[in-house]
């Protein structure tokens, strides 16, 4: 038994042994390892011959997300819009694919007769979202208004899509496009405004001078900012970076939800400092469900004219008997108000049972009432309160000289692509039309005698005086056989040209234009 213990205690302090000397061992070689690696590291930073250490790219640091987050989300959604107006020109010379001040306008009208004057297509940008998957997209009026043509492009995408008007409402500037695409759009989420509060973050999301999906970041520096813009124009103000292009895109809150949508800035010059206007949501919403339901806004009234400034003075106010509302300027002979018993004095001090402290606070929960219905008023005259029901009547109607008239109205343009029939362009053979031979010597094709502005032809980038020799690698030869090669086109079919292009010092450039073939006549998009 005691030989056995001893053998069991030798056996332990050999493995005590063993184990020490391993672990030395190991750190050993660690120390040995590290040493080499920091001396060849160091030797390979103080290689340089001027001494210069070289810089290690660092780990990526996360910080915060949150903004981030919110981009990720809404910016797909937000859409870049060029519109195009076409404009008759007169006493200029036109030139080249619409533009004047042309360096080779001289060189081609030995070519042409070159006309007086001529239409011109004028081009614009601004920012819109989509705010149905179907395509239905809310964006300024100012941005689309009198456009020939209007373009949508994705963020991300090369596909422009020509859009069609689905109604506009000036008061607000607000309008309402759609563009046919083949699959479910991503939409922004609209959110409530009631709940902003000055002083919460929000970003600006848009296209502003065309840098398309550009983000900027403020905060909301004022609420119900009136006398900026027209009567129903109630703005958010932010200093979140906004600049032209930016208008018709959204202002977005913490949460990813679309809160205002960018309007107007207020400026010394052109571009931001610091002070800009935001429509908020809620009006956004109420203008875009009538617009996709009618093409069009109808606003109620009852006939009252007032001006805020001196209707609210409180003066005026404790004279007429009255601690809060509006003194009215005038009442429309025949309207709901004068039915109603209301005369240019009285005090309006409450309508449907909500005080009148403000110009909006009397003016927008009539707008808001359908047209039939009837709004509870609290007036005062002399001194004594005065209740009446009035019953809202359209305000184009009670106020013709101020609103156009909805009737009146002319039909709304509907942009459309030329016809693939000519693409927006003529063509002439070779020596027809005052071109010579000379001018393309050993070439054969189709010469561009003229583009038409806003056609797809323009898009493209088509020039006056361009000899088309190829068309999807088939030879054009002559103006025939480029117009019997476009007849054989479809819609949606990728097309691509081969060009030959004067250029300075005699130089003739070999160029590709490229397209997709637009529907006839109709208000699909086409790509560049």
């Amino acid at each position: 038994m005691g030989f056995h213990l001893r053998e069991l205690a030798s056996w332990s302090r050999s493995r005590k042994l063993f184990a020490s000397l391993l672990i030395v061992l190991t750190l050993s070689v660690g120390i040995l390892v590290g040493t080499l690696i920091s001396g060849r590291v160091s030797a390979t930073r103080s290689f340089l011959a001027n001494g210069a250490t070289p810089l290690d790219v660092p780990n990526p640091v996360v910080l915060s997300n949150a903004f981030r987050g919110i981009v990720e989300r809404d910016e797909p959604a937000v859409v870049n819009i060029s519109t195009t107006q076409v404009i008759e020109r007169k006493g200029q010379p036109q030139s080249r694919g619409g533009r004047t001040q042309d360096p080779f306008h001289d060189f081609f009208n030995r070519f042409f007769d070159s006309p007086d004057a001529g239409p011109e297509a004028e081009r614009s940008l601004g920012s819109g979202m989509i705010v149905d998957k179907k395509g239905f997209i809310l964006t300024n009026n100012h941005v689309v208004e009198q456009a020939t043509k209007i373009q949508v492009q994705l963020n991300g995408q090369p596909t422009l899509y020509t859009a069609r008007v689905i109604g506009v409402d000036k008061e607000t500037d607000l309008a309402v496009i759609k563009i046919d695409g083949s699959r479910d759009l991503p939409v922004v989420k609209l959110g409530n405004s009631t709940e902003v509060r000055v002083g919460d973050w929000v970003l600006a999301i848009g296209s502003p001078f065309g840098l398309q999906a550009t983000v900027t970041a403020g905060i909301i520096s004022a609420k119900d900012r009136g006398n900026v813009g027209r009567q129903f124009q109630h703005f958010l103000q932010t200093d979140a970076p906004i600049n032209p292009g930016n208008s018709g895109g959204p202002l977005v809150d913490m949460s990813g939800s679309v809160i205002g949508i960018n309007t107007a800035i207020m400026t010394g010059g052109r571009g931001y400092e610091g002070v800009g206007f935001a429509l908020p949501s809620n009006m956004a919403i109420g203008v875009y469900n009538q617009l996709i339901q009618r093409g069009k806004v109808i606003r109620g009234s009852i006939g009252v004219t007032f001006t805020e400034e001196q209707s609210s003075n409180p003066i005026v106010l404790r004279r007429l008997g009255a601690t809060n509302g509006m003194a009215l300027q005038y009442v429309e002979p025949d309207s709901p108000a004068a039915k109603a018993g209301i005369q240019a004095g009285d005090v309006v001090t409450s309508i449907n049972g909500q005080p009148v402290k403000t110009g909006s606070d009397l003016v927008d929960p009539i707008a808001q009432t359908p047209i039939g219905n009837k709004v509870h008023i609290v007036y005062m005259r002399s001194g004594v309160q005065h209740e009446a029901d009035a019953t809202v009547e359209d305000r184009a109607r009670l106020f013709p000289d101020r609103v156009a008239s909805y009737d009146d109205e002319p039909t709304l343009p509907q942009p459309a692509e030329a016809a693939p029939a000519d693409f927006g362009l003529k063509v002439e053979d070779i020596g027809a039309g005052g071109t010579r031979r000379s001018d393309f010597p050993n070439n054969r094709g189709a010469v561009v005698s003229e583009i038409h502005p806003a056609t797809f032809a323009e898009d493209v980038g088509f020039v006056r005086g361009d000899l088309i020799q190829e068309l999807n690698h088939e030879p054009v030869g002559s103006a025939a056989d480029y117009r019997k090669a476009v007849a054989e086109l479809k819609p949606g079919q990728d097309v691509v040209f081969k060009v030959l292009r004067h250029a300075d010092n005699g130089r003739m450039l070999t160029i590709f234009l490229a397209g997709i073939v637009p529907q006839s006549q109709s208000n699909r998009g086409s790509s560049r």
